[in-house]
């Protein structure tokens, strides 16, 4: 081996180990990152010495896949979870103590108080004021079910907006991507941003992507709608601001087609998106129907009538005109009552009411059942007592049984809420344990090992203690020449 062809393997060995200990430098730099994908430099060994040929990502489509389908399930019960605990906290928590089945067995038992006792103002005005905080619950579940509605709706305007952003700045990742391949440079670090982004993405939306010539990559939605295709497609929606009972949001759109919601507490949407859309159109519209019925029932059950007309007694209530609402007949649409129930101010003491009108069913004044004013009377009171616990029909648009008494019906309310909030934990645990392990396979594959860098950064030392040696006896035999020659 000659000096010239040994100076020219010495520098190399020093090109190669510069960049080996760069790519390794950038592979400790980023441990802990679970968006960089660890880089490997590709040696071959020829006449001219070793040489950095090109410099591999450590890239795995098919764990990467799994990991976004398990982003999207987890995001989407995670979002569902969030909204259902959101309608639980509206009726008092795991105790359920301001909901209005608990403030409806308050009520009945005020009412048995009051029958036991009909010549009591006290009992009277007990059993008043139990109507009044039963109705005062209504009212605020019913409101509350709304606000969560147009919290989804808010979130749902953000979301949109940030699916948008992230779209963007894919197509500015792709683009990236597709130039470095297309030139032959290094596309690890646009691929990383790439992936990034793909990562975001299948939070809002369940998303699939396909890998073209030049490395372009296109994205599809999990029911196949085209997101982003050479350039990003169009998500447009349009915000509701105020929500009432019956109030319909608007779909979200994806290249102009809506994207469905998500059915079922173990929810089969993909994404936080769908999720959102069936918290806003399915389960908070379902539980205010739940609200409904249960209003709609006691103005039922508490109207007077005088054998040709009838009239709301005890619980009143206002149509969405703003009028007073008659006596609702079961076909009659009475969406939103529970928002609106109220005390028939006729009993209420401090605005000139008489409590004892409930005794005597002359509330509305069209009847008197207690004509002769007697002190004892207790007939009314029992057959309203009894018919809070006599069966009765109710609307099968609310997803609860449709024959049953109102307190099962207020009780089963409770009870679809929590087996649905229920169903939601439990599948959450397994989204969220599904979504480690899919992170834990493809950091495993993918991410930076530390103890491995360091036993690598260390071959390269030794590769570069040795140019070292090589060198110095270069530079010896150089020396000897020189003292020969003078």
């Amino acid at each position: 081996m000659t000096l010239s062809s040994a100076l020219n393997s010495v520098q190399s060995i020093f090109n190669t180990t510069a960049k080996q200990s760069s790519i390794v430098s950038t592979n400790i730099a980023n441990v802990g990152n679970s968006d960089y994908v660890r880089r490997q430099a590709s040696v071959t060994t020829s006449l001219a010495g070793a040489q950095v040929v090109t410099i591999s990502r450590a890239q795995e489509d098919a764990l990467l896949t799994q990991y976004l389908q398990s982003n999207s399930k987890d995001s989407a019960q995670q979002t569902l979870l969030s909204g259902l605990e959101s309608l639980k906290s509206l009726v008092g928590g795991n105790d359920y103590e301001t909901s209005p089945s608990t403030y409806l067995s308050a009520f009945q038992q005020a009412m048995q108080t009051f029958a036991t006792s009909p010549s009591s103002s006290i009992t009277a005005q007990s059993a008043v004021t139990a109507a009044q905080d039963l109705a005062n619950s209504l009212n605020t579940a019913s409101d509350g079910v709304q606000s969560v509605r147009a919290d989804a709706d808010a979130e749902i305007a953000s979301q949109v907006d940030t699916l948008n952003s992230l779209l963007s700045q894919f197509e500015t990742a792709n683009n990236a991507v597709k130039a470095a391949t297309a030139t032959g440079t290094d596309t690890s670090s646009a691929l990383d941003e790439r992936e990034k982004l793909l990562k975001q993405i299948s939070s809002i939306v369940g998303v699939t992507s396909v890998t073209r010539s030049n490395n372009d990559m296109a994205l599809y939605t999990s029911d196949g709608t085209v997101l982003f295709e050479t350039i990003p497609r169009s998500v447009t929606f349009s915000p509701t601001s105020t929500y009432v009972a019956g109030t319909e949001g608007n779909a979200v759109y994806i290249d102009g087609v809506a994207l469905t919601a998500g059915e079922g507490s173990t929810t089969d949407a993909n994404g936080s998106l769908q999720a959102l859309l069936q918290l806003r159109d399915e389960v908070a519209p379902t539980f205010q129907a739940q609200l409904d019925e249960i209003a709609k029932s006691l103005v039922q059950i508490f109207s007077e009538s005088d054998g040709t007309s009838s009239a709301p007694g005890l619980f009143t209530w206002t149509t969405s005109s703003g009028a007073a609402g008659g006596t609702p007949a079961a076909s009659d649409d009475t969406t939103g009552i529970a928002a609106t129930i109220s005390i028939n101010t006729a009993v209420i003491t401090s605005q000139g009411g008489d409590a004892m009108k409930l005794r005597d069913g002359n509330i509305s004044g069209i009847t008197d059942l207690n004509s002769s004013d007697d002190a004892g009377f207790t007939a009314n009171l029992d057959s309203l007592y009894q018919a809070l616990s006599a069966k009765r029909d109710f609307s099968s648009d609310a997803g609860l049984s449709t024959s049953q008494s109102l307190m099962d019906y207020a009780s089963a309310s409770i009870g679809w809420l929590e087996e649905y909030r229920s169903g939601a934990t439990t599948a959450s645990e397994n989204t969220t344990a599904a979504l480690s392990r899919s992170d834990e396979a493809y950091s495993n594959e993918t991410g930076v090992n530390l103890d491995e860098e360091l036993t690598l950064l260390l071959d390269i030392e030794q590769s570069y203690k040795a140019a070292t040696k090589i060198l110095n006896v270069i530079d010896e035999m150089l020396q000897s020449l020189l003292d020969i020659a003078s």
